[in-house]
């Protein structure tokens, strides 16, 4: 069963790759009005993918909980009941 909620990560600071906890996520390129399509993104067994808006590269990486990126920044946080970050 899916989660209620899947993170969204912005990048509003153009890095190159941003390091996540968790394999299924949604870009939305920059925070509005910069943002793009929020598209959702599943990495299965792989441990990165490439948004095909923006070409950040995301990185599943262990050691970080579902709640963090690196750089930390680019979590956008209370997505479902609006952006509030």
């Amino acid at each position: 069963m899916a989660k209620s909620a899947t993170p969204h990560f912005a990048n509003d600071l153009g890095a190159e790759k941003i390091f996540v906890g968790v394999r299924e996520l949604q870009c939305m390129g920059a925070r509005a009005p910069f943002d793009h399509p929020h598209v959702f993104l599943d990495m299965g067994a792989d441990s990165q993918i490439l948004c095909p808006y923006c070409s950040t590269l995301f990185v599943h990486d262990p050691r970080l909980t579902e709640g963090e990126s690196d750089p930390r920044d680019c979590l956008v946080s209370g997505v479902a009941g609006g952006v509030t970050a």
